[in-house]
């Protein structure tokens, strides 16, 4: 009896307060079957127009979905009515009604490509007005691209009613694009001063053709174009710029996380770790270990897995780092060309297990949501969330490392092993552990390197091999055992090498950074950090 009642107060509240259809005009829909191409545009122009008449936006919502039919080519003639076919249904268009029995014979209403484009933009037009802001971006961006002197009345009641400032410059430039179609040179010009101030590289394409006397005849609209032409190129050209800085300082953060660790080892035990390389790769497959994990028994929480990998990446990396010290390396000190090839040899076996254990194939490690998606600065500049993390990740990493090493107990024997060896060993330090410890630690720090890469790159058996090098020269450039250096050397680097790929290819740009190295050690062999202590001095 409940059930009833409640069907009986749900079909009065349905038939009385919110309309099933709201109801179009025929005559206008029949129209958009005419042969000529010019009925049909008025006849989508003015659904357009009439979109969004009642304050609910019924109509909008109904004429949308007529237009997209008829975008879609599922908009029909039968029967002398216009009907739209939704899967084995078949509704009248301007009632709504469902026609049982569905009409056997319809015919088509075909569209051409300048019908299509005067129907996109009047899709376009009506999204202007949703709710959802992205559906209204969206809108925006595609009216900017398919502008029309017909939709200037839809334009002007959208900029009217907007209030998202990204949104409504967007629609200023389509207004002005419009402008620019104006007969009025005093219009043209205004239009023209407007434009000057977008980021918008599809912009130059409008302003290009009125330097041209024969489709511009005001000699002041030709004037004011080419200023504005020269605004935008200096404006996407600062936003080219900015876009490689922080490129190179992504770069450069990936750089520093891997040479963090090669400072520390490197620098205290004099040791070329050929592997180091592979311990990034340890980080990475640590991270997908952990969402793998997590996609198991936590699905809640997947988007915090990369927290939980952190520390298992660390202390995964510090023990394998650990029992290569203390099985091969410990035994190879003061030979570096036999402790070059032992790591190799090394690098190799880490290689091969991640292979066996994991497949040779790359695996996929999935960016969480908060991750995902980016900052746009710019129409051509847009910051990925994902590197500015790494950006931020990379930052903090740095600060605990100084920490460490300026201000605990371990950071203080670690320095002095690296300044003067036999001197520590004299006073008390035990060497051999501080060793082990410190390998353990730059171990550890590749190994939160490798959660970073795993944001940003493919995860595979072979993706150390490629920053072994890049993270050697950032240590020698910046000086052996000195972080200041390392951030320098690895940010300057990460810059440098994104400039120069712009202007001469990413090969001419390795080869170019690796000369400058090579001349800079041989005129500062120190690096841009020179060590302090009795052992530098000797």
């Amino acid at each position: 009896m409940r059930r009833r009642l409640l069907k009986f107060l749900l079909c009065i509240f349905l038939s009385s307060g919110v309309p099933a259809w709201a109801a179009l005009d025929a005559k206008l829909l029949q129209q958009l079957a005419a042969d000529a191409s010019d009925e049909k545009i008025a006849a989508i122009n003015k659904l357009a127009q009439t979109g969004d008449a009642d304050g609910q936006g019924q109509t909008r919502r109904e004429v949308l979905r007529v237009l997209k039919a008829l975008s879609e080519d599922a908009l029909y003639v039968a029967d002398g009515k216009i009907v739209l076919v939704d899967g084995k249904r078949v509704i009248d268009a301007a009632s709504g009604e469902e026609i049982n029995p569905a009409p056997t014979e319809r015919d088509s209403i075909d569209i051409n490509n300048r019908v299509r484009r005067e129907l996109a933009s009047a899709l376009a037009s009506l999204r202007l007005f949703s709710p959802e802001r992205e559906t209204r971006f969206a809108a925006a961006q595609e009216l900017l691209d398919h502008v029309d002197a017909e939709m200037a009345p839809l334009l002007v009641r959208a900029l009217a009613t907007e209030a998202d400032p990204q949104i409504k410059q967007l629609l200023t430039l389509a207004d002005a694009q419009l402008g620019l179609k104006n007969s009025d040179p005093t219009a043209r010009l205004a239009a023209v001063k407007t434009l000057a101030g977008s980021s918008n590289p599809s912009v130059k394409r409008l302003l290009v053709p009125l330097l041209d006397k024969n489709v511009e005849s005001d000699e002041r609209v030709r004037l004011e174009a080419q200023s504005s032409l020269k605004a935008i190129d200096a404006r996407l050209a600062f936003a080219d710029k900015l876009s490689r800085i922080f490129s190179g300082l992504s770069l450069g953060s990936i750089l520093l996380l891997a040479a963090l660790g090669l400072a520390i080892t490197y620098g205290v035990m004099g040791v070329i770790n050929m592997a180091h390389g592979e311990l990034l790769m340890v980080g990475a497959y640590s991270t997908f270990v952990t969402q793998t994990l997590f996609r198991t028994y936590f699905p809640g929480a997947l988007d915090w897995y990369v927290a939980a990998a952190i520390p298992l990446a660390f202390f995964a990396a510090a023990l394998v780092g650990i029992l290569m010290e203390r099985t091969v390396i410990r035994w190879l000190y003061g030979r570096p060309l036999e402790t070059l090839l032992a790591t190799w040899g090394l690098s190799l076996v880490l290689i091969q297990a991640a292979r066996s254990i994991f497949g040779a194939q790359n695996v996929e490690v999935a960016n969480p949501a908060w991750m995902s998606g980016g900052i746009e600065l710019f129409a051509n500049v847009t910051l990925p969330l994902n590197r500015i993390v790494i950006i931020g990740f990379s930052l903090c990493v740095l600060f605990l490392v100084w920490i460490l090493m300026n201000r605990t107990r371990l950071g203080m024997f670690v320095r002095a092993v690296t300044q003067n060896r036999s001197m520590a060993g004299c006073v008390g330090v035990p060497t051999g552990r501080i060793d082990t410890l410190a390998f353990g630690l730059g171990a550890g720090i590749a190994g939160l390197g490798g959660v970073a890469l795993s944001q940003i790159a493919n995860v595979g058996p072979d993706m150390g091999q490629g920053y072994i090098v890049d993270s050697f020269m950032v240590v020698v450039l910046g000086g052996v055992g000195q972080l200041a250096g390392a951030v320098w050397a690895a940010l300057g680097l990460g810059v440098a090498s994104k400039f120069l790929e712009g202007w001469l290819g990413a090969v001419i740009a390795k080869i170019l950074v690796l000369v400058f190295i090579i001349i800079f050690i041989q005129k500062r062999p120190q690096g841009l950090f020179a060590l302090k202590g009795r052992f530098a001095e000797s």
